[in-house]
């Protein structure tokens, strides 16, 4: 009987310990990404949304070429405002149509840079970053959807124009963008950088307008706000502002209306704002504060 117990608590004792090995969480390729790259560089549902993104952008553009009437710009930032659409006119012609895209997560996916950042923990920092432009370009992959979508606008007679906040290589922009099989991208004609204005910021408004004196801008697409205005990355605006500015008014006519946005919940000007900012006087329920009652237009005719 002794050495049946004495068994027993021994079987029950390394069992016991081949809990906490079993438990033990995952390190390197083994280990859960960020929920947020989870989603916009693994799901089907990023895809999905990309690619209806991105034919939206084709059918809108594709219809607006075949229209039977002198062009006009779509709306966009420039000079700090949200200029008017524009008469395409010229002489006895017209510009070549265009549609100006952002270039990090809305054509090209970065995912070997943010899988190093990842893996080390390192922080963004313009060292990295800038050897990532210059040597990066065989680690990108397309956006869904981008390489039907720039290939159907080529065929139509419509010029895909680049306007990137990358700044330390041309050539690496270029490549990234021609490895990624979206095609042929030449500096300060269908592709802008950061500074080709003059200006050392992220800001785009003065690119578009450098694009809009060659091109007939008819429409935008981007991750970010600021690739359709600046206005919308004011950091004086709050983020509940900026919403409402995108959300609410004429601007919000613009979207899928020559105004076309991709998902990025990896970074950006979009991942701002406090509990209080996010979740407004009305939308903070808790079981204890929840009305027991039903509303009372419910209750009518009782």
């Amino acid at each position: 009987m002794r050495a049946a117990l004495v068994s027993i608590a021994a079987l029950s004792l390394a069992a016991c310990q081949t809990v906490p090995d079993a438990a033990a969480p995952a390190t390197g390729l083994d280990a859960a990404a960020p929920s947020s790259m989870q989603w916009l560089y693994g799901s089907g549902e990023a895809a999905g949304a990309s690619i209806q993104a991105w034919r939206g952008i084709a059918d809108y553009a594709i219809a607006r070429s075949r229209e039977r009437r002198v062009p006009q710009s779509v709306s966009m930032g420039i000079g700090g405002a949200v200029a008017e659409p524009q008469s395409c006119a010229r002489g006895d012609s017209w510009k070549p149509l265009a549609v100006v895209f952002d270039v990090d997560e809305t054509v090209i996916l970065n995912q070997g840079y943010e899988y190093w950042a990842t893996t080390t923990g390192a922080s963004f920092s313009k060292e990295t970053w800038e050897k990532w432009e210059k040597t990066g370009a065989s680690y990108v992959r397309p956006v869904p959807g981008a390489v039907t979508g720039i290939r159907r606008l080529r065929e139509a007679g419509i010029t895909p124009v680049f306007n990137t906040n990358r700044e330390f290589s041309p050539e690496g922009a270029a490549r990234a963008i021609a490895a990624a099989g979206l095609g042929e991208a030449i500096h300060r004609d269908t592709l802008f950088l950061r500074g080709d204005d003059g200006v050392n910021s992220g800001d785009k408004d003065g690119r578009r307008a450098l694009i809009a004196e060659r091109y007939c801008v008819i429409a935008l697409a981007g991750d970010n706000l600021g690739d359709f205005a600046d206005v919308f990355n004011d950091d004086s605006r709050t983020p509940p502002e900026r919403r409402e500015l995108a959300a609410r008014g004429d601007l919000a006519q613009l979207w899928g209306n020559g105004w076309f946005v991709l998902p990025n919940p990896v970074y950006g000007y979009s991942l701002k704002g406090t509990m209080g900012e996010v979740f407004p006087e009305g939308t903070r329920w808790s079981p204890e504060t929840a009305p027991a009652d039903a509303p009372a237009i419910m209750n009518e005719g009782n």
